[in-house]
This record gives C-alpha cells, structure tokens and sequence, in this order.
C-alpha cells in the first residue's frame, strides 16, 4: 500500500494545537504520511506565546535534504520560519532538492507572521525576503488578513476589499493565493481563491463563534498540502480543506482548570 507523503517545514508548538504538530494531525487524519522540518520550537498555548527558539540553520537544511532523499515528497507546506535566516536556508535548500528531482513537489507557503493571539512570528526584517525569495517558489499562499495587511500594507476589512487584494497579490507574485476571510468574523466564513489568469472561486462555511483556540490557518493549510499530495487538483484541495478545518472547529475541544478554559482544534473528529 502506497500512502501518498507529505512535508511541513514549520515551528513546533508545545500545545500541539497549531504548528507542525497540527500539521501532522491533519495529514495522519487526511491518509497523508506527513514528516517535519522543524525551524524553531515555540512556548505557547491558545492566546499566548511566550518564547520563541530558533533552531539552527544547519539542522534546518539537514533535515529538509535528508527527507528529500530517502522519501517520495509530493507535496509540502512552509509554516512558521521566524526570521530571515531561516527563510534564506529554507528557500536555498528547497531549491537545490527541486532541482535534484524531475518533477518539483507542490509547495504551499502560508506565511505565518501574526498569531491569533497577536503575537508577531516572523522578525520585521525577515518579511521582505519572504515576500521576493519564498513567495515566488509557491503554488499557493494562504495569507490571512492581518498577513494580506503586511503585504499589500493596507488593511482588509471587507469582502470586496478581499477580492480586490486577491487580484493585487496575484498580479505582483504570479502565483496563486487563498485569502482567509475568518478574521472578517461575519455570520459566514468566506476565504477566496485566485489563480493567475483564473476566476476568484469562493469557499463558504459558517463562522464558528465562541472559542478561542489557534491553528486553524496551520491545519487549513496542511490539508490543503494533503489534498495535493493526493493527487487533487488546487480546486479541490482547498474545498475539501475548508470542510476540514470548518468541522475540526465545530468539534472543538475543551478544558477547564482554575476557573479558565483551553481550546483545541478537534482534528480526528473532523473526518
């Protein structure tokens, strides 16, 4: 039985909600053998960060090569990067192992810069070389919209101003980009999906209110990365993702203790 494999070159989270053990939940969920590259590990829970380290850029690139060699990569995601670095190794390392391969694997970029919680992940000086080194390799970007307000450097605070923003990125770095509309937190949550020289295609789901949990963009995006390593087209990749994340945030999790309560994405109870 050939099972279809997948990468993320992301952060780990001690919370295991968000991050590369997000990423691995959702792959495992979704028939995808997933592996990791883990850029920095991260001291967090729903709503704070505390700490953050950085691994080093050696390990880094190590561990990318050496899972390009030993397994069949069919796709793969790029999370939390942290700073500059990291994004040079990254960008420097993956383009040496598409070029060891006759056909490069599908690379999903969502480009982790602001937590739910608020919290910057991604060093002010590290976003330009995001945006005109790791952007241009991606078949997507999964931008959310505090992350479009870093790009385009202008808030996005409407639908319409979603669809204009998404013809905007498309046309500066030619290459696909879905917009999470979540953030916009209506009665409906709309992300849009826009492929140079296509149609802006709308995913749709109720918005899910009265929890506060992270990861969502982490799991989206990793079932996304799934959904291509299975072989479906872009389109249906991110429908069937949407559907995913949407029921891993209706079945949420949840823990009391001293008064409070955590929230966690339910990722098995989601397929």
């Amino acid at each position: 039985m050939k099972i279809p494999v997948a990468l993320t070159i992301a952060g780990s989270d001690n919370s295991a909600g968000a991050g590369a053990q997000a990423d691995l939940k959702t792959m495992s969920a979704l028939g995808v053998y997933g592996l990791t590259a883990i850029t920095c590990v991260v001291a967090e829970v729903p709503g704070k960060v505390s700490a953050i380290q950085a691994v080093d850029c050696e390990i880094v690139a190590e561990q990318i090569r050496l899972l390009f060699e030993a397994y069949p990569i069919a796709a793969l995601k790029t999370g939390m990067l942290y700073s500059q670095e990291i994004i040079e190794t990254v960008v420097h390392t993956i383009e040496h192992c598409f070029s060891q391969k006759r056909d490069s694997a599908f690379l999903v970029v969502d480009p982790v810069m602001v937590a739910t919680s608020g919290d910057q992940l991604l060093k002010a000086d590290a976003v330009k070389f995001c945006t005109e080194r790791l952007i241009p390799l991606a078949g997507l970007v999964t931008p959310n919209l505090d992350e479009v307000h870093t790009l385009l450097g202008r808030p996005v605070k409407t639908l319409s101003e979603m669809h204009d923003a998404a013809v905007e990125l498309v046309a500066r770095y030619k290459t696909a980009f879905l917009i999470k509309g979540g953030h916009l937190r209506e009665k409906v949550a709309t992300d849009l999906l826009l492929v140079p020289g296509g149609e802006i295609q709308e995913f749709s789901a109720p918005y899910v209110s009265g929890i506060s949990t992270h990861g969502t963009g982490c799991t989206y995006s990793a079932a996304i990365t799934a959904g291509m390593a299975k072989g479906m087209s872009l389109y249906e990749a991110v429908g069937a993702a949407k559907e995913y994340v949407t029921r891993a945030i209706s079945n949420y999790l949840r823990w009391e203790k001293q008064g409070k309560h955590t929230d966690a994405l339910h990722h098995f109870a989601a397929i």
